[in-house]
């Protein structure tokens, strides 16, 4: 049995992530910093999946933390084939000279130092092994900018390079590096970056059909069943109404 850990797996894309795999029949970690939220999603699900899950309170901003979590996994979850980088956050939306640096610091603590945090610790078994894939999710932020997008824009745009580093560094050990790139998905990512502010997160998706968790859960899964000999190296998957990173067509009639 094959074994996953999923970060950013209290709500969206990791949450939706983390479902579809235990549902596939894979044993799943599950890091959050939302201990709570895991658990409520976690209940709701056949005792037969509950069993094959694992939950860590896990910020990954932090390194001990990090390390910790991964000296804390019971033996039938060691083993841990794939690594889906997910957790991620996107603070404010502004001019450069008018952006907040604590804003900043935090999503480059999260997106990109967090993201090195895992990979470091869990490509040492997977190098050993000579085995393993990691799924790095980016963002179409990391492949065009946007008004306003300066330091997320950056930030993405450096998950972008680490990817393609990281399969210049892996390869070789046989592990799989790829990055999922998604446009517009209607999650909680919008009202985090407007500070709770439910209403302009509302206006983000307004008269278009944004992509759902799931549509990004059901192609890490595509991705991570690929022959052993294929390599799903980067995919950039939009909602059919958005054309481009600043670009998107709304409807009229509503």
């Amino acid at each position: 049995m094959k074994t996953i850990l999923v970060t950013g797996s209290s709500s969206g894309i990791g949450k939706s992530t983390a479902i579809k795999f235990v549902k596939a029949g894979w044993n799943v970690i599950c890091w959050g910093r939302r201990f709570k939220k895991m658990e409520a999603w976690k209940n709701k699900l056949p005792e037969i999946d509950q069993k094959r899950i694992f939950l860590q309170g896990v910020d990954v901003m932090s390194e001990n933390q990090v390390t910790e979590a991964i000296q804390l996994i019971p033996e039938k979850f060691k083993v841990i084939d794939l690594l889906v980088n997910n957790a991620g956050l996107a603070l404010g939306k502004s001019p450069i000279h008018k952006g907040l640096i604590k804003d900043w610091e935090q999503m480059i603590d999260t997106n990109l130092k967090g993201l090195l945090y895992v990979t470091k610790m869990i490509s040492l078994d997977m190098v050993d092994r000579k085995s393993g894939q990691i799924i790095n999710i980016g963002s179409i932020a990391g492949k065009e900018t946007y008004p306003d997008g300066n330091v997320y824009n950056a930030i993405k745009f450096a998950v972008d390079a680490l990817t393609r580093a990281m399969r210049q560094d892996l390869s070789q050990h046989q592990i799989r590096v790829s990055q999922i790139c998604p446009g517009m998905v209607e999650t909680e990512f919008s009202e985090v970056r407007f500070h709770g502010d439910k209403k302009k997160a509302q206006q983000v998706y307004k008269n278009m059909s944004p992509l759902k968790a799931n549509d990004i859960a059901d192609l890490i899964f595509y991705v991570s069943n690929t022959p052993t000999h294929v390599n799903v190296a980067d995919v950039l998957i939009l909602p059919a109404q958005q054309a481009s990173a600043s670009i998107v067509t709304r409807d009229s009639n509503n």
